[in-house]
Order: C-alpha cells, then sequence, then structure tokens
C-alpha cells in the first residue's frame, strides 16, 4: 500500500496515498480501535450540511475568498449528499467531543478542494465543540422529520384502511388478559392508531428544540474567534438548505454542555417504541393459534415459520417490532446517562448520544414500514372465531346488571362458569330472569 506523509501539530503521520483524510483521522483510526460502530452516515452528511454554510458565513464576513468558498461548498455538497462515505472510518467510541469526526471532516473536505488547511480555512470560526452538537442536532432533525415521522404517517393510514375495512364486527373485549364486555374491531384498532398519532405530536413538539444549534459557541459558549452574527447568518443558511427552520441557541452556554433536547426529542421516540411494543403484541396475540390460540385476527404467511413444524406461521413482523422498541428503550437509558455526563463547560459523550439516537430513528422508521407493508396491510379478521368467543363469553352478564343486580348477575357468571353451562343457561336456571328478558337484554349490539 502506497503511503504519503500527512502532518498535525504532534508531528508526521503516515496515511495511505488512496485516502482523503489527514494525519487526526489516522491518528484516531489507529488509537481507538473499539468495536464496530462507526458513526452514523446521517451525521456526516450533517456535517457537511454544516460545513457548507460555515464557509458561505465567513465569506460574507468577508473571512473567507470566494474561491476557498466555492471549493469548500463543493466539497461539502458532496459529502452531504452521501459521495465519499469510506472515507469517514472513525469510530463511535472515540473523544466525547467528537473532536476527530470534526477533523475527519475538515481534512477530507480540505484535500477534495485541493490544497486549503483544514483548521485555517474549513474549520474557520469554528470549534468541535461547536460543529459537534450542530452537526447532531441537524441530522436528529432530519432523521425525525424525514424518516421516522412519514413512516408512522403510513402506518396511521394502514390502520385506518384496517378500520374501515372491519367496520361493523362486534368482539369481545380482553383486560387483564380475561374476558371483558364487546367491542367493535375497528373501535379496538382505533385504539393501535390513536397510538401512533399521540407519539407522532410528542416528536413535532421535540422538532422546534432539536433545531436549535450551538454553532457560534466555539470552544467554551463565548464565540471566540467567530464574527458576531455567525450563528445567525450559519443557521439561515441550513435553513435554506434543508427547507427546515433552524436557529440559533440563545444560550451557548447551556448548548455545549446540556444535552437535554436530546432526551426529551427520545423520549418521544420511546414512547413510539412502547406503543408499537404494545400493538405488535396485540397483533401476535389476536392471531394466536391458528386452532389453538385466540385467532380473531388472520396476518399474512411472509415465510415458513418454523425448521422442523411443517406449515407453522409465525408473527415474525410483530417479532422483529418488539426487538426494535426494547433496543429503543436501552438507547433511551444510554442516552439519559449520557446527557448528564456534561462536566463544566462541554459534555463528554456526544457520538453515543448521536449514534443511539440515530439507531433508534433509523430502526423505528425501517420497522413501521415493514410493519405497514408485511403485516398491517394484510390483517383479516376472523368472522368466525370472532363471533364464536364473543357469544361464549361470561361477561355479556353485565348487561343484566341493571336488572338484577351486580350480586345476582355475578351468580349467574359463575354458576354458568362452574358448570360449563352457557350464559343463557345458567340465568334462565337461576330464576332471576325469564328467557325473554335474557334475549332482551343480552344484546352485544347494545353494549357498545
Amino acid at each position: 500500500m502506497e503511503k504519503r506523509i500527512e502532518h498535525d501539530s504532534l508531528g508526521e503521520v503516515l496515511v495511505d496515498a488512496n485516502r482523503f483524510w489527514g494525519a487526526q483521522t489516522e491518528r484516531s483510526r489507529n488509537n481507538f480501535k473499539i468495536g464496530t460502530e462507526k458513526i452514523p452516515c446521517s451525521v456526516i452528511s450533517a456535517f457537511g450540511i454544516l460545513k457548507k454554510a460555515c464557509a458561505e458565513a465567513n465569506r460574507d464576513f468577508g473571512k473567507l475568498t470566494n474561491e476557498k468558498c466555492e471549493a469548500i461548498c463543493s466539497a461539502a455538497e458532496k459529502i452531504a449528499n452521501g459521495e465519499y462515505k469510506d472515507e469517514f472510518p472513525l469510530s463511535v467510541w472515540q473523544t466525547g467531543s467528537g473532536t476527530q469526526t470534526n477533523m475527519n471532516v475538515n481534512e477530507v473536505i480540505a484535500r477534495i478542494s485541493g490544497g486549503l488547511h483544514e483548521n485555517d480555512d474549513v474549520n474557520m470560526s469554528q470549534s468541535s465543540n461547536d460543529t459537534f452538537p450542530s452537526a447532531m442536532s441537524i441530522s436528529a432533525t432530519l432523521s425525525v422529520a424525514r424518516k421516522v415521522i412519514p413512516a408512522a404517517e403510513n402506518l396511521i393510514k394502514e390502520f385506518k384502511n384496517l378500520e374501515e375495512k372491519n367496520a361493523g364486527i362486534i368482539k369481545i373485549g380482553r383486560t387483564h388478559l380475561q374476558d371483558a364486555t364487546p367491542l367493535l374491531l375497528s373501535d379496538e384498532i382505533s385504539g393501535w392508531r390513536a397510538g401512533v398519532e399521540e407519539a407522532v405530536q410528542m416528536l413535532e413538539l421535540s422538532l422546534p428544540r432539536l433545531s436549535r444549534l450551538a454553532i457560534g459557541g466555539t470552544a467554551v459558549g463565548t464565540g471566540l474567534n467567530a464574527p458576531k452574527g455567525f450563528d445567525k447568518a450559519v443557521c439561515q443558511k441550513i435553513s435554506e438548505q434543508t427547507g427546515f427552520n433552524f436557529v440559533p441557541d440563545t444560550n451557548k452556554f447551556h448548548a455545549l454542555t446540556f444535552k437535554d433536547t436530546f432526551v426529551f426529542a427520545h423520549g418521544a421516540l420511546k414512547s413510539l417504541a412502547a406503543n408499537l411494543l404494545k400493538i405488535a403484541n396485540d397483533i401476535r396475540l389476536l392471531s394466536s393459534g391458528p386452532r389453538c390460540g385466540i385467532g380473531e385476527l388472520n396476518i399474512p404467511a411472509n415465510e415458513p415459520g418454523s425448521s422442523i413444524m411443517p406449515g407453522k406461521i409465525n408473527p415474525t413482523q410483530c417479532e422483529a417490532v418488539t426487538m426494535v422498541a426494547v433496543q429503543v428503550m436501552g438507547n433511551d437509558a444510554t442516552i439519559g446517562f449520557a446527557a448528564s455526563g456534561g462536566n463544566f463547560e462541554l459534555n463528554v459523550f456526544m457520538p453515543v448520544i448521536s449514534y443511539n439516537f440515530e439507531q433508534s430513528c433509523s430502526l423505528l422508521a425501517d420497522v413501521m414500514n415493514s410493519l405497514s407493508k408485511n403485516c398491517v396491510a394484510g390483517i383479516t379478521a376472523n368472522r368466525e372465531k370472532i363471533e364464536q368467543n364473543l357469544n361464549n363469553s361470561l361477561m355479556l352478564v353485565t348487561c343484566l346488571t341493571p336488572k338484577i343486580g351486580y350480586e345476582n348477575a355475578a351468580k349467574i357468571a359463575l354458576s354458568a362458569f362452574k358448570n360449563n353451562t352457557s350464559l343463557r343457561e345458567a340465568a334462565i336456571n337461576s330464576g332471576l330472569i325469564s328467557a325473554e328478558e335474557f334475549d332482551s337484554a343480552v344484546n352485544p349490539k347494545k353494549m357498545i
């Protein structure tokens, strides 16, 4: 492998001649051979957006020539669009400020641009301490707005379709995993839909907080070496690039060391995960069987379910949802602990916060799209089993309470269960109510 000599403030470093990165990236690559987790591509893309905006702002303030600005912007745009992915090899488990990733981006832009200086030109008016949190925020905002929310809205649409397909079907309700009073199948599905809608509203509330950027704070929040108004200028240009409203954090000392906005926003992601886990469990329990379970729903047969039991079909999409949900919950714990780890003027857990946040966004978006397409869209009602369970339920006795009282109704239900008879037979045998009165009162349509 052909090598070239690069240097930084600590001296010379040999770097693969075919790579665009420089000395600091190479040092980090060799010093942090920890795990397989890399800085997410979405964060690198956000850095491209940020570096272009910073170059344009520096040009407007007269600090950077047009020629240098155009060179930086051209390279940064390519990075923002996902080019040069192999030039960003650094581990999540690096310096907690993300300094080495900031320098990785600076070095690659400098070399693509043809001879610019990574610090003096590409990093002008910036510090890793304000660029990494800004890139985190840009990436998080775009991931929530462009990936998670659209996937959730697609799932909501499929639930609405499922509600319409199953309008008018009365089924038995269940509380504590036990029989309860009836409801409409479409009403049960509407609860699933509302669970996703509620989470979307929470995510939308988090966006204005996520889109407040630390840029302009430089090293410790004072804005040293950045021109006055730099933060507003950069945010305006990022907003123009992305179509989202980014603004400067009004307190840079807060922006550099507190990561409460990520705790808040990821809390909304955790809420979505919790609701999805509940929905997935409902679907797989209601579809359990096909003959020895509840069996009220039919789910698509996407693949064979067993290597030993022929013909077995499993609720695999639901299982994927539940695994994603628990991963997101674990990520939430990591983010919470990491956000509490700010010391003085800087949080030094930023790469792991960003990694976990982006993973949650990607997993949730992907699994909702998969659930929508491969499960919800193909769910059908097993009307025969629904009717059988409804008519066999002892909790229809609740209709009799206004006529004969709670305790007498309970005696009828317990008698039917003990003697393995129908509710109607037990009620008539009790002498508390006639057959005509029973048939008139115990009507599931009146109970919904």
